[in-house]
């Protein structure tokens, strides 16, 4: 599922409140506990992040190239 900004700030607001209950349009969601509210949000995070990177709005890891030498005997 493609989550939005709207999405997240609805979480967050529920958590900000102490709520259980999430209601974004006409779905509503209750969560068992405070944790899986938190486990909820992280997801919806990762998943938007993931958007920006492949989106380009947001730029990926930092390529790295690792070089070693020696001087051998």
């Amino acid at each position: 599922m493609a989550y939005t900004q709207a999405h997240l700030e609805a979480l967050e607001a529920a958590l900000a409140k102490g709520e259980k209950r999430v209601t974004f349009g006409d779905k509503t969601v209750e969560y068992r506990s405070v944790e899986e509210l938190q486990a909820a949000i992280a997801a919806v995070k990762r998943d938007l992040f993931e958007q920006a990177v492949a989106t380009g709005l947001w730029p990926g890891a930092p390529r790295q190239i690792r070089i070693t030498t020696s001087k051998g005997f």
